[in-house]
């Protein structure tokens, strides 16, 4: 009853960010959530137009058609089909995995920016300023350019709605407050001297649609904004989705979860409504309240549809700053000026990451999708950066009786003559050619080496470059006439070289199973010979 209460107000209000008919909020919370419950693996979910989303398909289609028009309908349907497809598809080939390419820094930072965007976006409502922007109300300041009532309604159901999310979280406040706004607007006839409210909204379930034929410029500029809402949509429902699976004790099925939500894309797009996906925090009160099954959303569905059957023209009266409102305390959440901050203690590069993620959100609006593309491109080139400049130390006998940095920890050589390494990476086409480098040049450096050791537990997979980098090491130490000793090596590994035929063990080569074992050995070698 809480999440179907709440669905009604914030779909509307949701449905106004996105500059779509009012109704089609309330579509969105419908069949879609059917949808989603029917073919999700996760069926506690407050699925429906969220916040995020909603801006995303606003700021995406501002410049392509009129917001409300049946052109913007038409286009935000087709960002709903696909969407829904893509997500479908990814679903059915398993490719969730792909999601775990966004990491935490860059949705944070999209995050934040997003919220700030729709904060400023949700300011001229909420205040009831008349003017078209802020421009004209900072180049002639005047209280005649707002409608103080609208502010007032704005104003006075944001704090009302702070209140409540402070002292009772699980009440549903957003309809009371609606619904007594509503109620007073109608008692001081403010719709009767011009102010703005919700108007008349269609009664009745929606009819089967469909956006017609998508012309190719529309395509290519719907790309880039399909893939990013497909993108934070999932995103927004895996963050719901853990938790449940949580409190579950089951293993979440993110690729179920993928085709249940773009099935439900699909579904509302079809309704002539826009994306949608899973509320956290409608989730999050779905599951505090102690919903069991997917009935906890079928009786809030059929809350939803006794609005949109009877009760419609209820929502008359109600001023637009009140959906304002509705929206700000629903973002207010999301800013958390913390995260950054708690980001640059932990590791330096991904604070910058997640800073430069959150400023291009905010410079490229409304093509906020730079952000998160820029950002994900940064990450990965980061993620290489790492793969390329893997760990690579000289190991020595600390007094623990651990092997650790020799360098680090100012030990002595394991034994005369030796270089023993340790390279905590795959040795693989990104990791070889760091570790070839590193022997070849101590090798130079020290001509008197006659011994490599490979101390190759951390490694867990080789591959061709692999291979041939080590045929290479160990062709470099038979020149010398010395020996590369190869300690722990794990069996996939030792497959693959077992297979090029490089595990020939003679006096070029020898093997132990353990590093306490190739201790024994190495502090066995002969000692240089002292001249005289």
């Amino acid at each position: 009853m809480t999440v179907g209460l709440m669905l009604v107000p914030q779909g509307v209000a949701y449905a106004a960010l996105a500059g779509m008919p009012l109704v089609t909020g309330i579509y969105a919370s419908l069949i879609p959530a059917l949808v989603a419950v029917l073919f999700s693996s996760s069926t506690r979910l407050g699925v429906g137009p969220t916040a995020l989303t909603s801006l995303l398909i606003g700021a995406s289609l501002t410049g392509l058609a009129e917001p409300g028009s049946a052109q913007w309908v038409a286009l935000a349907a087709w960002m709903a089909l696909l969407s829904g497809l893509l997500q479908m598809v990814m679903g059915m080939a398993r490719f969730g995995w792909l999601l775990n390419l966004v990491t935490s820094p860059v949705l944070n930072g999209f995050t934040q920016a997003a919220a700030l965007l729709i904060l400023g976006s949700q300011l001229g409502a909420l205040t009831g300023l008349r003017a078209a922007d802020w421009g004209a109300l900072l180049s002639t300041p005047s209280l005649g350019l707002f409608d103080l009532t609208a502010a007032g309604f704005g104003l006075g159901s944001l704090a009302l709605l702070m209140l409540a999310r402070r002292v009772l979280p699980q009440f549903p406040a957003a309809i009371v407050v609606v619904g007594a706004a509503g109620a007073l607007s109608w008692a001081l006839g403010y719709a009767d001297a011009g102010g703005a409210v919700v108007g008349a909204l269609p009664s009745g379930l929606p009819a089967p649609y469909w956006p017609g034929a998508l012309p190719w410029s529309s395509f290519s500029a719907l790309v880039m904004p399909v893939l990013v809402v497909t993108l934070v949509s999932f995103l927004e429902t895996a963050s719901s989705a853990k938790v449940e699976s949580q409190r579950s004790k089951e293993q979440w099925n993110e690729n179920q979860d993928l085709i249940g939500q773009g099935l439900a894309k699909i579904s509302s797009g079809l309704c002539g409504s826009f994306a949608t996906s899973a509320s956290f925090s409608r989730s999050a009160i779905n599951l505090y309240a102690g919903a069991k099954t997917g009935w906890a959303t079928l009786f809030a569905i059929s809350l939803v549809l006794v609005v949109l059957l009877w009760l419609t023209p209820a929502l008359y009266h109600v001023p637009q700053s009140v959906l304002a409102a509705v929206v700000v305390t629903a973002v207010t959440s999301l800013i958390k000026p913390g995260t950054l901050m708690r980001l640059w203690r932990v590791s330096r590069v991904e604070a910058v990451i997640g800073g430069v993620t959150f400023a291009l959100t905010l410079a490229t609006a409304p093509r906020m999708y730079w952000g998160v593309l820029v950002g994900l491109l940064m990450n990965l080139s980061h993620f290489l950066y790492q793969r390329l400049h893997p760990r690579i130390i000289e190991v020595g006998l600390h007094p623990d009786g651990s092997l650790r940095d020799r360098h680090l920890w100012h030990l002595p050589p394991l034994a005369p003559r030796l270089l023993a390494l340790r390279m905590d990476a795959e040795l693989d086409f990104a990791s070889a050619s760091a570790l070839e480098r590193r022997v070849t040049e101590h090798l130079a450096a020290h001509p008197e080496v006659l011994h490599l050791c490979l101390l190759a537990q951390p490694i867990n997979r080789i591959d061709v470059t692999g291979v041939e980098t080590f045929a290479q090491l160990l062709a470099q130490m038979e020149l010398r006439g010395g020996t590369l000793h190869l300690s722990g090596l794990k069996l996939p590994a030792e497959q693959v070289l077992r297979q090029a035929g490089l595990l020939k063990l003679g006096p070029g080569l020898a093997m132990y199973r353990t590093d306490a074992e190739a201790l024994v050995a190495l502090q066995q070698l002969p000692q240089p010979v002292a001249r005289a």
